[in-house]
């Protein structure tokens, strides 16, 4: 279920994408397993509380002005340091900082597991007990590192085959971001006016 919540495009898929282009599948390695232990942690929070959640609609509104912001700010440091050249050395600690920070600060897995949770507890797919849940989570994280990491080698084929350079691929990123902040401010509006 969770390989399937990363295909739309995001910002962990493109801080994917660009970490394989610009720093390589050993420093993607690094940050999937960070991400993935992380995303273990916070599905199994989500889904213990997934109920409770779900009824709440503050919450989805204000995770609409958190998302807003980080697609803002994200798009606002691709931009900036599009021109910059990428760093050549990189630790294995940047990448394992950045899957846990990212981990942390990703806003869209919160209504995917409430939507997603919900349906697959009502159905009676998966059972709400402990152990039923840290074996759901652990499936989660998998699929969200076999996604990544699916992305990461499509993301290096795509540039060794039309030779992008890593500034138009970061301006690209950048852009994308930008829209998808536009298109959370234009949801927003238009729950409002209604």
């Amino acid at each position: 279920m969770n390989f399937v919540g990363y295909i739309p495009l995001g910002n962990i898929n493109l801080t994917v994408v660009k970490l394989a282009i610009n720093r390589g599948m050993k420093q993607v390695m690094y940050f999937l397993v960070a991400f993935s232990l992380v995303e273990f942690i916070f599905t199994f929070c989500i889904m213990k509380f997934s109920e409770w959640l779900s009824g709440e609609a503050n919450i989805l509104t204000a995770l609409d002005w958190v998302l807003i912001a980080v697609f803002l700010i994200m798009g606002t440091l691709t931009w900036r340091n599009h021109q910059k050249p990428p760093k050549e050395d990189f630790s294995k600690k940047d990448s394992i900082k950045l899957g846990v920070i990212m981990g942390f600060l990703n806003p869209m897995q919160l209504p995917f597991w409430l939507i997603g949770g919900t349906y697959v507890i009502s159905k009676g797919w998966i059972l709400t007990g402990n152990t039923a849940l840290v074996i759901f989570s652990i499936g989660s994280a998998l699929g969200s590192f076999f996604c990544l990491y699916v992305f990461a080698h499509f993301a290096r084929y795509i540039q060794s085959k039309f030779s992008l350079s890593s500034q138009f691929i970061n301006k690209s990123i950048a852009i994308l971001l930008f829209t998808l902040a536009f298109y959370h401010v234009g949801k927003l509006l238009y729950i409002w006016l209604i």
